[in-house]
């Protein structure tokens, strides 16, 4: 049977939620409904649906006009095969000294290069974004530059490919941490993959406050690749835990949203480094002021 989508956008979490369970009791049902935040800063949220035959066009209209949402976009899903897709769509990445690749792709890393296998179970993470892409060549230059790291933090780790990257290049003690317990597993599974079992502490944590991340800080080097909003609220916190000196590499960012970070960061004792730019995103590396 050809599967359909269904998609809209409203403002506002609560609303978007509500949309979501109204969906749920359509008849027919759909297979899934999804909520996501458009990551932009508008408020915007997108709410989606998959069916299994395309769904009844007065029913969605009905549902939009009920929670002032945009009108449905219905589309049909083509037959894809995934395994091919993933192949296709998601080479391997060269970013610097580090390759990143999935298992599909083994052969194919070159000599001399620091492989991460990371198979795609989620696009973001994978090297493949512009702001892991950004994050690791950040680090690489860092690493040219003659830089040397004991204490590392990869804050909102996701894959934590950036954590795994400097536990191969360093002898630093590194801990990956991330607010959902299941990017936690996925880190450890990925750990386990490239043979890295226990090199990097993975612990679900909201913050530095964690017991795990305080025993572990000061800090000379912090990754946090989320978004503008938790940059923002980490900021003071990343200050207080970073070693006088000591980098930070951060990304999530929106080119027209690095000024203020930028600026955040300065007031909480950060001095711009460098800022990169990779099509829309933003990485930016800052310094730790000295006294």
């Amino acid at each position: 049977m050809t599967t359909f989508t269904a998609l809209t956008t409203m403002m506002g979490k609560p609303a978007a939620q509500a949309m979501s369970d109204a969906m749920e009791g359509m008849d027919p049902a759909p297979t899934g409904v999804g909520v996501f935040e458009v990551e932009d800063d508008s408020g915007l949220w997108e709410v989606g649906g998959y069916f299994e035959g395309e769904p009844d066009g007065a029913s969605l209209a009905l549902l939009a006009a009920t929670f002032g949402a945009k009108p449905f976009v219905v589309s049909e899903v083509p037959e894809t095969d995934w395994v091919a897709h993933v192949k296709r769509e998601l080479p391997p990445v060269e970013a610097g000294r580090f390759f990143v690749y999935g298992s599909h792709d083994a052969a194919e890393l070159p000599e001399g290069r620091i492989g991460l296998l990371i198979d795609a179970a989620m696009a973001f993470g994978t090297g493949h974004h512009g702001t892991t892409l950004g994050c690791l060549r950040a680090f690489d230059r860092l690493l040219n530059d003659g830089e040397v790291f004991e204490d590392v933090a990869d804050v909102g780790c996701g894959t934590a490919v950036l954590a795994m990257a400097a536990a191969r290049t360093t002898d630093a003690k590194v801990i990956a941490s991330d607010i959902d317990p299941v990017a936690v597993d996925v880190a450890e599974a990925n750990m386990a993959a490239n043979g890295m079992a226990g090199a990097v502490a993975c612990v679900t944590a909201a913050g530095f406050d964690d017991g795990a991340l305080a025993d572990a800080a000061p800090f000379d080097l912090i990754f946090a690749n989320i978004l503008k909003g938790p940059l923002i609220m980490l900021a003071p916190d990343m200050g207080a835990n970073a070693k006088p000196g000591g980098f930070a590499i951060l990304s999530g960012l929106l080119n027209e949203q690095a000024e203020e970070i930028i600026g955040v960061y300065a007031r909480n004792g950060y001095n711009l480094v460098q800022h990169d730019k990779i099509g829309d995103w933003s990485t930016l590396t800052l310094r730790k002021e000295t006294q």
